[in-house]
């Protein structure tokens, strides 16, 4: 199983909608998923009330030692991909997200002051010695702001010593990734032939790329049951 985990100290950033797109682009690709919610402003948690399908299962979590017992839990139950939705800020919560993931993506919008919150999560993420990638979320269609974020945040990985951590493509701001949250979608589920749809696939395959994280056909089937139960039938389990 992979594990992925969005962080960002600055808040507004995106973070919980593109967990959601990436959640929905992998089971699209055959992955089992699991949404792990470390936000109390509950976005996934209103998202999946929102639902109509099964899956995939959203589940709160409070503190951070939950995380120790939780992933290895989704693992057991066939789950071959958990995605962690962050509060925005550093905490102990935070700290444990970073911790069990595989991969760490730092969302941040094309503003000063996003680039400028870039700095000290990526030192966060670095201390932990985890893979990293940046996702250039909600930007304009066009505009010279996009170019000198990228450049920004590639100047801020080259002084850690990284390269090649800008994941592609960047996420265009659309009215349709705000709709499909509202109808308890993602995008590549409300329209899947548009822009914003391709996107998120083509975000999904990078960061699939990076982590090697190709669906096993034959995944076991455990988790459907899983996702079906409440939340505190798996907080019980795990």
């Amino acid at each position: 199983m992979h594990t992925i985990a969005l962080v960002s100290q600055k808040g507004g950033t995106g973070k919980s909608t593109l967990a959601i797109g990436l959640a929905i682009a992998a089971m699209q690709d055959g992955h089992k998923v699991c949404l792990l919610e470390a936000d109390p402003q509950g976005t996934l948690s209103n998202w999946r009330r929102r639902r109509a399908q099964a899956e995939p299962a959203v589940e709160s979590i409070q503190d951070g030692i939950e995380f120790a017992h939780r992933v290895p839990f989704l693992e057991r139950c066939g789950v071959t991909l958990t995605i962690i939705d962050t509060a925005a800020g550093v905490s102990e919560v935070a700290t444990a997200a970073i911790a069990v993931a595989d991969l760490c993506l730092i969302p941040a919008r094309p503003s000063p002051a996003d680039i400028e919150a870039a700095a000290p999560t990526l030192a966060l993420v670095r201390a932990s010695d985890k893979p990293f990638a940046f996702v250039l979320n909600q930007t304009p269609v066009r505009s010279f702001r996009v170019a000198n974020a990228a450049g920004a945040l590639s100047d801020t990985a080259i002084s850690l010593n990284a390269s090649g951590v800008l994941a592609l493509p960047y996420i265009v701001l659309r009215n349709d990734q705000q709709d499909a949250l509202g109808a308890g979608l993602a995008v590549t589920e409300y329209a899947l032939g548009g822009k914003s749809a391709d996107e998120m696939r083509g975000l999904w395959l990078w960061v699939a790329s990076r982590l090697g994280a190709v669906a096993p056909a034959d995944a076991p089937v455990e988790f459907g049951a899983v996702a079906a139960n409440s939340q505190a039938d798996l907080r019980v389990a795990g």
